[in-house]
């Protein structure tokens, strides 16, 4: 789940000190918590040094450690990416959950060595790439991250103004709730993921109250729930996200975006920009990481394939594992083409 600002979450406007999810990123807590994964990542953290990225991997060249994010659509990239190092190149894959800032930290140490889906982090890349050097690109995850503001495709088509943000205090009563008060509820999403949405609100002079949804899975209940009933509804959204094949919703244009018109969180009254999602890789790995760091700076998909893979875990059921292996045995052709050159 998504992007490059900060999170003005309800508690503050200023609650980390992140980028732009939200597909994501669209940065979301997935159904399945993985308990136990999380727990052998924490102790791996603690026991391990900080001395590079060989020493971190005990000297064995045939483990790779992937960063696994806390929403879904990021959690397949890893899942069919360390489906394919361990059953096509045969290395151990080592996976660690965590939140995307400490990720960051853990891969410029060499902890982790390689993160799949980043919605941007400015002031990690300045000081891990610019600066230390010991973070560098790995190329375009071919996903594009999308925020904005959405109501249901049948409220839009009903009011068609509606999908204009300087009509949307015409229909404020709408949207109004017992915990909105006189004010019409605007639904937030995860307090984790990136937003400036309650900057937006008050400097576009509209008469909303955010209100946070909770976990990514609580907003999507909330939200099934919602268009189940044809009730209507405003609410923070992002692509890529699996339940766009199960809702069908309509973006409310806000101000266009423009170079700067985020740089201040506070007087932010523009768009969300789109974010071409990007890869990266701790620098030692990158160089001395041999077909698994060209495997992963090949790996390439499409924000379909990705809603697919996320669809098998959240809306099927399965866990990450066995959705990457269903579409690693139905995709053949696609990931072919990332595995080194003989």
């Amino acid at each position: 789940m998504p992007a490059p600002v900060r999170t003005d979450s309800a508690r503050t406007d200023s609650a980390r000190t992140d980028s732009v999810h939200a597909d994501a990123r669209p940065r979301a807590r997935s159904r399945r918590t993985r308990t136990l994964l999380a727990a052998t990542g924490a102790l791996a953290l603690l026991a391990v040094s900080a001395c590079g990225a060989a020493e971190t991997r005990g000297g064995d060249s045939k483990t790779v450690s992937l960063h696994t994010p806390s929403w879904v659509g990021a959690e397949v990239n890893t899942a069919v990416a360390a489906h394919l190092l361990e059953h096509e190149l045969g290395y151990r894959v080592k996976t660690q959950q965590m939140d995307e800032t400490p990720a960051w930290d853990a891969m410029s140490q060499g902890k982790v060595d390689a993160i799949l889906e980043d919605w941007g982090h400015p002031q990690e890349e300045k000081r891990y790439v610019e600066g230390n050097k010991s973070v560098v690109p790995a190329g375009d995850l071919g996903v594009t991250g999308h925020i904005g503001w959405f109501v249901p495709k049948y409220l839009a088509d009903e009011k068609p103004d509606i999908t204009d943000h300087k009509n949307l205090n015409r229909y404020a009563d709408l949207f109004k709730t017992p915990e909105s008060g006189d004010k019409g509820q605007f639904i937030k999403g995860d307090p984790s993921y990136v937003s400036y949405d309650n900057a937006l609100i008050k400097n576009l002079g509209l008469d909303y109250k955010p209100i946070e949804a909770g976990a990514e899975a609580t907003h999507l209940a909330q939200l099934e729930q919602l268009y189940k009933n044809r009730k209507p509804f405003l609410t923070y959204w992002w692509t890529p996200q699996w339940m766009n094949a199960t809702m069908d919703l309509v973006e409310v244009k806000l101000p266009p975006h423009t170079e700067g018109c985020d740089a201040d969180k506070q007087a932010v009254a523009c768009a969300y920009p789109d974010v071409p999602l990007k890869k990266w890789m701790n620098a030692d790995f990158a160089k001395d990481g041999g077909e698994a760091a060209q495997f992963l700076k090949n790996f390439k998909w499409t924000t379909e394939q990705q809603n697919l893979v996320a669809k098998y875990v959240a809306a099927d059921g399965m866990t990450p594992e066995k959705a990457a292996e269903k579409w690693v045995k139905e995709n053949e052709a696609t990931w072919k083409a990332w595995l080194p050159k003989q």
